[in-house]
């Protein structure tokens, strides 16, 4: 007799598991599909306009140039302002660096520092989720006429640029709508929304990121992609022994 209650259990909780397995897989290829629409999976080199407002003040205006390869390594060099051209930022995995002209050290940085902006040093930086978050399927939305997954992102570890990640990607094709970022205290940073799809890199790519703050919601970001190229990128570019010898 308890050799069938065993049975009879084992047999109720395994096609649970299994739709739980299959649920994670869903979502991480989901998220893997996305990541692979907003950037390339080999290197790539592109420029980033950067519009900051806050309030009802001036608008501030920043350019840079990132170099990227996988997830892992990334260059992003200051263009504009004047005052600022030539710094340069580098990540390693999930270490940060502040390269500065005529200063013989590199600045430890995180990747949730503030940029400029509502922009931190990850959005630039480190952009791509599927590397830094598990995630999980919520729910599902209509907006307008479009069908899309709610996918909830949980952080790796702490060293990510945030903790939680709320994601709203079309159902069809998996092109991302929008985002929430959490704090590890459940608090709403920022939210993004991925607008201005066009042809960029060999792909139709949101080109148009608006990050509006979570509490002072009249002070947002742009973040504007243009020429994008892919390119092959040597593995030396990304050392910190490299770019003190370019500065």
């Amino acid at each position: 007799m308890f050799l069938f209650a065993v049975a009879a259990v084992l047999a109720t909780s395994s096609p649970a598991v299994r739709a739980d397995d299959d649920d994670d897989a869903q979502a991480k290829a989901i998220l893997q599909k996305a990541d692979e629409i907003r950037f390339p999976v080999r290197g790539f080199e592109v420029a980033v306009r950067i519009r900051s407002v806050e309030g009802g003040g001036s608008p501030e205006e920043r350019e840079f140039r990132v170099y990227s390869k996988g997830n892992e390594n990334t260059i992003v060099q200051t263009t504009k302002p004047a005052a600022e051209r030539g710094q340069i930022l580098l990540m390693k995995g999930r270490d940060l660096w502040l390269f500065v002209p005529n200063v013989s050290q590199p600045v430890r940085l995180s990747l949730a520092q503030r940029l400029t902006g509502v922009v931190s040093n990850g959005d630039i930086a480190r952009a791509n989720f599927s590397g830094d978050y598990t995630a999980k399927i919520v729910g599902s939305e209509k907006i307008g006429e479009e069908a899309y997954h709610v996918l909830e992102l949980t952080a790796v570890d702490r060293s990510v640029t945030y903790q939680k990640v709320k994601y709203w990607v079309r159902q069809s094709g998996s092109a991302p709508y929008k985002a929430e970022f959490y704090s590890i205290s459940d608090r709403l940073l920022k939210t993004c929304s991925y607008e201005n799809y066009r042809q960029l890199g060999g792909k139709i790519r949101p080109t148009r990121l608006v990050m509006i703050d979570g509490v002072k919601t009249d002070t947002k970001s742009v973040m504007d992609y243009d020429d994008m190229r892919l390119v092959d990128l040597p593995e030396k570019m990304f050392t910190k022994e490299y770019l003190k010898k370019v500065q």
